[in-house]
C-alpha cells in the first residue's frame, strides 16, 4: 500500500501509553517541529560513505512512502541534503527517517520536507556503487523495519507498526486522545488530577449484627 494513509492525527506519544516496542531511539528526532507523517516504509541500507543505494531508492519510490535509512552505524557522513530532498518531493515521498546525519538543513526546511535524523554533518556520502540495498529488512534507530511496515513520525519521535496490527493500535490511540480531551476539560473546570485518575473506593458494607 503506497497511497497516503489516514490517522495522521495520531501522536506517537499516545502509542507510547500502551506500546513498549517499535519506537526508534529518542535521538532520532524531527529536523523541524510540526510535521507528522504516516506511510509505508521504503527501506534503504547504506554503508559508510557510499550513497548509491539511496539514488536507486529515490528513483523507484512511490507516493506516500517513507524512506527509512539504515546507516549501519556510520556517525560521520551525511546521506541526505538539498538534492535528495528535491528528488523525494518529485516522487511524492511523505518523509525520510535516517539513522544518521543530514546536510543542507536550511534547504530541507525551506522545502518543507519532513526529515527525522540524528543530526548534521558537512561530510557527505558519494555514489560509489560499492554496496548498499533497497527494500530489504533493516534496523533504524534500534528498531527492525521491514519494507511496507507503517512508519508514524512526529515531534516526539518515530514509531514503526506492523501493518497487521496497525489499524487496531491507531483506533485505540484515537480513542485515548479523545478521552484526554475530556480530562483536560475537567482539569480546566477545577477537578484535580487525583480526583480524575484515581477510582473512588467502594464504601465498606456495615457488618450485620
Amino acid at each position: 500500500m503506497t497511497s497516503a494513509l489516514p490517522h495522521t492525527d495520531i501522536e506517537t506519544a499516545t502509542l507510547g501509553h500502551f506500546l513498549d516496542t517499535g519506537f526508534m531511539a529518542p535521538s532520532v528526532q524531527a529536523l523541524q517541529p510540526g510535521p507528522r507523517i504516516l506511510g509505508p516504509a521504503l527501506t534503504v541500507r547504506l554503508h559508510g560513505d557510499d550513497g548509491a543505494a539511496l539514488v536507486d531508492a529515490l528513483s523507484q519510490a512511490e507516493r506516500g512512502q517513507v524512506i527509512v535509512i539504515d546507516r549501519c552505524g556510520d556517525l560521520r557522513h551525511a546521506c541526505w541534503g538539498a538534492v535528495t530532498t528535491r528528488a523525494a518531493l518529485a516522487r511524492g515521498v511523505a518523509g525520510a527517517v535516517i539513522d544518521g546525519f543530514i546536510t543542507d538543513r536550511s534547504a530541507i526546511t525551506a522545502a518543507g520536507f519532513p526529515v527525522w535524523c540524528r543530526g548534521r554533518s558537512p561530510i557527505t556520502t558519494k555514489p560509489r556503487g560499492i554496496g548498499g540495498d533497497v527494500n530489504i529488512p533493516v534496523t533504524c534507530g534500534g528498531v527492525p523495519v521491514r519494507p511496507g511496515d507503517l512508519v508514524l513520525a512526529d515531534e516526539s519521535g518515530v514509531a514503526v507498526l506492523d501493518p497487521a496490527a496497525a489499524e487496531a493500535h491507531l483506533d485505540r490511540a484515537r480513542q485515548m486522545q479523545a478521552d484526554e480531551t475530556a480530562v483536560l476539560a475537567r482539569l480546566d473546570a477545577g477537578e484535580t488530577l487525583a480526583e480524575i485518575t484515581r477510582p473512588v473506593p467502594a464504601r465498606r458494607r456495615s457488618a450485620r449484627g
